[in-house]
């Protein structure tokens, strides 16, 4: 006698696994990593000011007060207003995110395209930023002896040090744009290969 298999088989798309994280989760994640490196960059290179006071050698007794401060270098006002823009698209795109996620399906084809070629634009807008900026403060903290142009971060080394850890978070900043450049491509690979 031969025997027929009774057992049903469900139907539908398989049961996802409840125990990893999927890209949005760790998109989201990013987007928060972005977010409080670029505030905090922008913290850091807004407050760095420092005043001196320096001797004038011609006249004994008489000293002048040299503030220096973030808004006297143009790289360092493209600095801020970069990482202030990064700050911004990371909660717009955050937000959008966590709206995708609760979304039955969880994932915007069309979303993740855009956020790709955002992501790209913005990260080769805080890089640039980050050069520029680092430029400015590698000519202050070695000089140039080309050039004449001296160091002031012996002078100026508060300031000198609130920058430098600025530049160092716009660095990771960065670092976060290139890795949700990476998740939103390979989130999107996934789903053409399908």
């Amino acid at each position: 006698m031969s025997s027929i298999d009774t057992t049903v088989k469900p139907s539908g798309p398989p049961p996802e696994n409840k125990g990893s994280i999927g890209p949005g989760v760790i998109d989201v994640g990013l987007r928060f990593l972005l977010f409080a490196t670029a505030l905090v960059s922008v913290i850091v290179m807004v407050t760095s000011k420092q005043t001196k006071l320096f001797p004038v050698p011609m006249v004994p007794g008489l000293s002048i007060a040299i503030v220096a401060k973030f808004n006297q270098s143009p790289a360092f006002i493209y600095f801020v207003v970069a990482l202030s823009v990064a700050c911004l698209y990371s909660v717009i795109s955050g937000v959008l995110s966590i709206f995708v996620l609760m979304k039955p399906g969880g994932n915007s084809t069309k979303l993740q395209f855009h956020f790709v070629i955002l992501d790209v634009l913005l990260f080769g807008i805080v890089a640039a930023a980050m050069g520029a900026a680092g430029g400015v403060g590698y000519i202050g903290f070695r000089g140039n002896s080309h050039t004449q142009w001296k160091k002031v971060c012996n002078d100026f080394g508060s300031f000198c040090s609130h920058f430098a850890a600025s530049i160092f978070l716009s660095l990771i900043s960065s670092i976060t744009l290139l890795l949700l450049v990476w998740l939103s491509v390979y989130a999107l690979s996934k789903k053409i290969s399908k």
